[in-house]
């Protein structure tokens, strides 16, 4: 007789999200629907914990010396390194999938090959740019200001990967990471983590104020409808999610959210 799996526990959870989502030493202990489902829920506590150490190299830097835009590069380089360039390839071969203009299964051969298009690389190259743009405006007004827009773009860019786990998304392979994570999380589950997510950005940006909650707030909500805005393209499109999906959707919704404060 088969016994049914034990419920994750937190910890089985905490592996899951930082194991996959991440490169930091953590050994994932189980790979199934339930442990997914936990670690995709755990996804913005990865996403601050990348969105802390990016604050803290740029703070470092600026402590050495160093001007705005060398923070800038110095934090925008660190998401990159913390998840070995996974969401940025993502990011890549989804635009060289959607900027394909063919049917959903030969943009997803596309995508699944091991070079980058003309798409993905203008899209990484404009990404990248208004990232280390936006981020040096911030941190020219002071370290904080940058440090809060790293760890606000680092958990909204996780958050929108919760939201795109929710039921009733499915996965455009049967195979991956997409696959493993699609549908895994119940939607009275996500909705209350990203209000979670607007939340916790909202308090973080009250260190400047009612203004700064009011900004850092808004920036995670325009930040996840954005990621919302792509993630119904790419249904339309491919049939669902992908693991490249799921990194473009990380970028995007970071990007949205870093964009948003800088223009404030």
């Amino acid at each position: 007789m088969n016994e049914t799996p034990a419920p994750p526990s937190a910890a089985d959870a905490l592996r899951f999200a930082f194991g996959t989502l991440t490169v930091l030493p953590v050994r994932v202990t189980r790979f199934d629907r339930a442990a997914a489902r936990g670690g995709m829920l755990c996804a913005p506590l990865a996403g601050l914990v990348v969105g802390l150490c990016a604050a803290a190299l740029g703070g470092a830097l600026l402590l050495l010396g160093g001007g705005p835009l060398l923070a800038a590069v110095g934090t925008a380089a660190v998401p990159a390194v913390l998840t070995r360039g996974l969401h940025l390839d993502g990011l890549a071969d989804t635009a060289d999938g959607l900027g394909s203009g063919k049917p959903a299964e030969d943009a997803l051969r596309i995508m699944k090959q091991s070079d980058i298009g003309p798409f993905g690389v203008i899209t990484l190259l404009f990404t990248l740019l208004a990232q280390v743009a936006a981020l040096s405006e911030l941190y020219a007004t002071g370290w904080a200001h940058g440090a809060l827009a790293a760890a606000v773009a680092a958990v909204t860019a996780r958050g929108a990967l919760t939201l795109a786990s929710r039921t009733g998304v499915p996965a455009a392979r049967p195979e991956g990471l997409g696959a493993a994570v699609a549908g895994a999380v119940p939607l009275r589950a996500a909705l209350p983590c990203a209000a979670l997510v607007a939340a916790g950005c909202a308090g973080a940006g009250a260190a400047f104020g009612g203004y700064g909650a009011l900004h850092a707030g808004l920036a995670a909500l325009l930040g996840l409808g954005l990621g919302e805005l792509l993630l119904g393209h790419c249904r339309r499109r491919f049939g669902g999610v992908t693991g490249d999906v799921f990194g473009a959707l990380a970028e995007s919704a970071g990007l949205a959210a870093l964009v948003v404060l800088a223009l404030g």
